[in-house]
C-alpha cells in the first residue's frame, strides 16, 4: 500500500512538471525546421520526389469534383431533350475522370512507398547519430539515472519520428488540398467556409489538450518505464536464467512487472475513456456543421441559383473541405506533439562530454621516457559525496610492473580509469613524461593502452570477433588476431570448437557455442594483445581462473609484456608477488606502496592481507 502511495505520488509530481503551456507547445514548432535538414541529409532526392508527388495529388480531388459536375450538367441538358445527342464529348468527360481516378492512386501508392523507405532510412541515420553521439560521451554521464532517460527518449524517437515525417507532408498536401477546393467555395458562398471552421474548431481544441495530457504522462513515466523493461529482462533472458531459477525469483520478478504494469493501464486507460467521451461530442458538432451547409446548398439548388452539377460540386467540395480540416487540425496537434517529442531527441545532442582532446594536442610518445605521475590526484563520481580516491602521489615508471592491492571498494579500478582517461580527476592531475595527461591526442592515448576490465563483455560474435575488438581495426588481420590468441593461450580452446576462429560464441544466435567462465577470460585476455600498447591494464579479468592458471597466465603475461609498463589487478597475493612494485589502497588513499619483500618487512596493511590469505591455505 505505500509502494502504491509512493508511486501515484511520483506520478503525479512528474506528470504536473511535465506538463506543457500552449507558449512551450508554439515554440516546440521551432524544432523542425532542424529536423527538415536531418530529413534531407537523409536522401536529398527521395525529400524532392516525395513533396512534388504530393503537390500533383493535392490537385486531383478539385479537378475529379470539376468533371464530375460537368459529366452531371451534361447528363441533366441530354435529359430535358428527347433527340438523339452526340456523346462523344460525354465520354471524355468520363475518361477524363478515370484518369484522374487512376492518376490519384498510382499518385497515393509511390507517395506511401516514398514515406516507407524514406522513413525507414531515417530510423537508421537517427539511429546511427544516437550511436556516434554516445561514443563520444564520457563514461560517468552512463552511470547518471537522468542521462538514461534522455537517452531512452532519443532512442524512442528514431521510429517515431518517420511517423512526424509522413505527418508535416500530409499536412502540407492536404493544405494545397484545401486551397483549391475552398477557392470553389468561396466564389459561391463564402459563409460556408466560417461555418466549417466554427464546427471543426471545438475538435481541434480538445485534441490538442488531450494530446498534452497523453505527452505530460509518458514522459513523466520514463523512470517506472525503464525499470519494466529491466524487470521484463529480467524474467526472460539467458543472462539471469539461473539465478531466477536457483533464488526462486520469477514470483517476485513477475509481481512487481504486473504492479507497474497496471499502474500504467490504469493511468492511460483513465486519458482515454476521458479522450473518447469529449470526442464524440465533438465530432456531434462537426456533423452538424456539415448538414447545416448542406442544407443551405440544397436551398440554393431548389431556388435556381445553382445548378445540380454545381450542387454536387459544392456538397462534395464542402464535404472532402470538412475531412481535410478535421484532419489537418487533429495532425496539427499530433505535429506539434511530435515537434515538442523531438526536443527530446535534440536535448540528448545536447550533452557535451567534458573529457575531450584539447585544441591542439600533442601526440602519445613513441617511448615512455619518465612515466605516469599521479600528483594529490583525487576523485568523486557524480552526486556523490564520497571520494572514491584522494591524495594519490605516486609515478608509474617505464617498463615497471605495478600491482594494485586493496579490499573490495578501496578504488583500485577507478585508478586505472583515471588513468586511461574515462574520468578526469576531480583534483590534481596526472602527467605523462612531465605534461598533463589532458594534453595528448584522447584517441592517440586509448591507442597506446591494452585494458582489459572484470566486468569485460561477452560478444555475442564469432570467436575471431571477440579478439578483434581489442583493435577493431585490424579486425581483417589474420596473422594478428591467432598471434593475440596464442599469447593468451586461447588459441589452444580455437582449435577444439567446430567453427574454430569462425565459431560464434554464446546462445544468442544459431548454432552459437557457449564457453565456460575461464575460457571466456583466454578470449578477453587476447584482447589485450591486439595492440602494440606501452602501457598494459589487467583488472581481475583472470578472477573465473584457478590459482595455478591465473599464476600461469600472469607469468607469460610478464614475460610478452616485457619492457613495457603494466598494471596487475588482483586479490591473489601469489600474482601480486611477480610485480615489481605493489601499491596499497585503503577507502581510496594510497597507504604503502614497495617490493613484495618491502611491504611484508614493513609489517603493514599488505603484510595484513598476505598472511590472512596465507591462513586459507595452511
Amino acid at each position: 500500500m505505500a509502494t502504491n502511495r509512493l508511486f501515484n505520488k511520483s506520478s503525479l509530481q512528474n506528470s504536473k512538471k511535465e506538463s506543457l503551456t500552449l507558449k512551450e507547445r508554439l515554440a516546440a514548432l521551432g524544432n523542425l525546421p532542424e529536423f527538415f535538414k536531418m530529413v534531407w541529409q537523409t536522401s536529398p532526392r527521395m525529400t524532392i520526389s516525395n513533396l512534388f508527388l504530393r503537390i500533383a495529388r493535392s490537385a486531383t480531388p478539385l479537378a475529379m469534383l470539376y468533371v464530375g459536375k460537368l459529366i452531371i450538367d451534361q447528363v441533366i441538358l441530354f435529359s430535358k431533350t428527347p433527340q438523339q445527342h452526340d456523346l462523344t464529348y460525354l465520354w471524355e468527360l468520363i475518361a477524363l475522370e478515370f484518369a484522374l481516378a487512376i492518376c490519384s492512386d498510382l499518385l497515393s501508392r509511390a507517395i506511401s512507398l516514398l514515406d516507407s523507405l524514406l522513413g525507414d532510412l531515417f530510423s537508421k541515420h537517427t539511429s546511427v547519430q544516437i550511436m556516434e553521439h554516445a561514443a563520444t560521451l564520457d563514461l560517468d554521464q552512463f552511470e547518471d539515472s537522468i542521462f538514461y532517460d534522455k537517452l531512452e527518449r532519443a532512442r524512442q524517437q528514431t521510429v517515431g519520428r518517420t511517423i512526424l515525417l509522413s505527418q508535416v507532408m500530409s499536412q502540407l498536401q492536404d493544405l494545397i488540398t484545401m486551397g483549391f477546393l475552398a477557392a470553389g467555395l468561396i466564389v459561391f458562398n463564402p459563409w460556408l467556409i466560417l461555418l466549417l471552421f466554427v464546427a471543426i474548431l471545438p475538435s481541434f481544441l480538445g485534441e490538442s489538450y488531450f494530446n498534452d495530457q497523453s505527452y505530460a504522462l509518458t514522459r513523466g513515466q520514463t523512470p517506472e518505464r525503464r525499470e519494466l523493461d529491466y524487470l521484463r529482462f529480467l524474467g526472460a533472458s539467458d543472462e539471469t536464467a539461473k539465478e531466477i531459477k536457483i533464488f526462486n525469483l520469477s514470483g517476485f520478478v513477475i509481481d512487481r512487472f504486473s504492479l507497474l504494469s497496471d499502474r500504467f493501464y490504469k493511468a492511460n486507460k483513465r486519458l482515454a475513456v476521458q479522450r473518447s467521451a469529449w470526442g464524440v461530442f465533438f465530432a456531434l458538432l462537426g456533423t452538424a456543421g456539415y448538414y447545416g451547409a448542406y442544407v443551405v446548398i440544397i436551398l440554393d439548388a431548389v431556388s435556381g441559383k445553382v445548378t445540380i452539377g454545381e450542387l454536387t460540386f459544392l456538397a462534395g467540395s464542402f464535404r472532402q473541405l470538412r475531412t481535410l480540416l478535421e484532419g489537418i487540425l487533429t495532425r496539427f496537434t499530433a505535429v506539434s506533439q511530435g515537434a515538442i517529442y523531438l526536443r527530446d531527441f535534440f536535448e540528448f545532442f545536447e550533452i557535451m562530454p567534458k573529457i575531450t582532446t584539447a585544441d591542439k594536442p600533442i601526440p602519445f610518445p613513441k617511448t615512455i621516457q619518465t612515466g605516469f605521475t599521479f600528483e594529490d590526484v583525487g576523485f568523486r563520481y557524480l552526486n556523490s559525496e564520497r571520494w572514491a580516491n584522494r591524495h594519490l602521489s605516486f609515478t608509474l615508471f617505464p617498463g615497471e610492473k605495478l600491482a594494485l592491492v586493496g579490499e573490495n571498494g578501496a578504488g583500485k579500478t577507478t585508478l586505472v580509469k583515471l588513468l586511461a582517461r574515462l574520468y578526469d580527476p576531480t583534483e590534481g592531475r596526472i602527467l605523462l613524461d612531465g605534461i598533463d595527461l589532458k594534453a595528448y591526442d584522447l584517441a592517440d592515448l586509448r591507442m597506446n593502452l591494452g585494458i582489459i576490465f572484470q566486468d569485460y563483455i561477452r560478444y555475442q560474435m564469432s570467436f575471431s570477433q571477440n579478439i578483434a575488438v581489442g583493435n577493431i581495426k585490424e579486425k581483417e588481420n589474420e596473422s594478428l588476431i591467432k598471434s593475440a590468441a596464442h599469447q593468451s593461450l586461447a588459441d589452444q580452446l580455437a582449435e577444439k570448437l567446430p567453427g574454430q576462429y569462425d565459431q560464434m560464441l554464446g546462445k544468442r544466435f544459431s548454432e552459437g557455442v557457449e564457453l565456460s567462465g575461464g575460457e571466456w577470460q583466454k578470449v578477453a585476455l587476447a584482447r589485450a594483445y591486439m595492440k602494440d600498447a606501452q602501457l598494459l591494464i589487467l583488472d581481475e579479468p583472470t578472477a573465473a581462473l584457478d590459482a595455478r592458471a591465473e599464476y600461469e597466465v600472469f607469468q607469460r603475461f610478464s614475460e610478452l609484456t616485457h619492457g613495457k609498463s603494466a598494471v596487475l589487478i588482483s586479490h591473489r597475493f601469489s600474482t601480486v608477488r611477480m610485480a615489481d612494485r605493489i601499491l596499497v589502497l585503503e577507502k581510496g588513499e594510497l597507504v604503502e606502496i614497495g617490493s613484495h619483500q618491502q611491504l611484508l618487512d614493513k609489517n603493514g596493511r599488505y603484510a595484513e592481507l598476505f598472511n590472512l590469505q596465507a591462513m586459507g591455505y595452511r
